[in-house]
């Protein structure tokens, strides 16, 4: 038996924030909500919304146990039944967090298009090690592309490397039916694929129609919700990406790790690495340890200690020794020889 849960309406386009007080009402949200977001979003984009709909704004800034406690009993204490994210990954994802934990609807509201987490039924807490929680889908999108537009670059190229990982997400959960008998969903799977080949056949106009990265986005945390786990969008290249956060000095953009981690676990795949790769780069994603911004010892190590970060089966197995994660490194250009 399945329990999909997925948005009730999505909003895409220039202007979409303009929306968002007919979206509410649409959706029955009567009652005055509280806009989380940032310091940097709050002179962007939440202080229109919280203007439009007469609410109170919470600034979170830092993401971490006591400042989720110190929201959710701002929420309890003021008895709010909805909550909005409004800004980048961290804030939709602090959103998720605190509205799963009171059990009220949330609104995610994204300001930029570096990662899946616009829609997707998943979180990330990072504490000594990461951990990927299972919350609630948004019940409503509000994605209004010319704010997302004059987003850093940097944002819009993590978003397509992120998408573009769902490639070797799959391929990893295909092996792990195949070799495991691990639950493969077709049509899921499908979905996620086809959000990654969309991505990459219009890498070159994404930079003028960001609403195919926004919808490739919003389609792959569709295909979670469908999955019931992250699956169809999270593979050795996320695990990658976690280990990276963990180890390096100063770890790049989750999007700009999944990238670069699935151009290695498509070579391990004997898969279209190349492919990858070249789309990365005419998007100027980064495709090697220096872009990244990470020493080349890190990418070998996040690669031999990756399997270890959840319980999931990829094309690490049971893992890389120090030498063939170097070989594969090299041999994909991610590190120098």
């Amino acid at each position: 038996m399945k329990d999909i849960e997925l948005p009730r309406r999505v909003i895409v386009g220039d202007g979409a924030i303009n929306k968002i007080r007919t979206l509410v009402s649409e959706l029955n949200l009567k009652n005055d909500p509280l806009i989380i977001t940032d310091e940097t979003i709050e002179k962007i984009a939440a202080r229109d919304v919280a203007d439009q709909l007469d609410s109170d704004i919470y600034i979170f800034k830092n993401f971490d146990d006591y400042e989720i406690e110190n929201c959710i009993n701002l929420i309890k204490r003021n008895g709010i039944r909805h909550i909005i994210g409004v800004g980048g990954g961290s804030v939709i994802d602090f959103t998720k967090i605190c509205a799963f934990r009171v059990g009220i609807p949330y609104l995610s509201v994204p300001t930029s298009a570096s990662h899946d987490g616009i829609t997707s039924p998943q979180a990330t807490l990072k504490h000594k090690k990461p951990v990927s929680i299972r919350v609630n889908s948004p019940i409503g999108i509000v994605a209004d592309t010319e704010i997302i537009r004059n987003a850093p670059h940097r944002l819009l190229a993590s978003g397509c490397a992120d998408v573009i990982s769902n490639y070797t997400a799959i391929l990893d959960w295909k092996l792990a039916h195949e070799e495991k008998g691990e639950y493969y969903g077709d049509y899921a799977a499908s979905l996620s694929m086809m959000s990654a080949k969309i991505v990459i056949e219009n890498i070159d106009r994404i930079r003028d129609d960001v609403s195919i990265l926004v919808e490739a986005l919003i389609s792959s945390g569709v295909a979670m919700g469908i999955a019931g786990s992250s699956r169809p969008c999270s593979g050795a290249e996320h695990l990658f990406s976690h280990a990276l956060d963990m180890i390096a000095e100063k770890p790049a953009l989750h999007g700009e790790q999944c990238g670069v981690g699935c151009i290695m676990m498509a070579y391990l795949h004997n898969a279209e690495w190349e492919n990858i790769r070249d789309s990365l780069k005419r998007i100027n994603a980064p495709t090697t340890a220096r872009e990244l911004g990470v020493r080349d010892e890190e990418v070998v190590k996040a690669l031999t200690i990756a399997h270890k970060i959840r319980d999931r089966y990829t094309i690490l197995r049971d893992g890389l020794t120090k030498e063939e994660a170097r070989d594969v490194a090299i041999k994909t250009g991610v590190i120098r020889r």
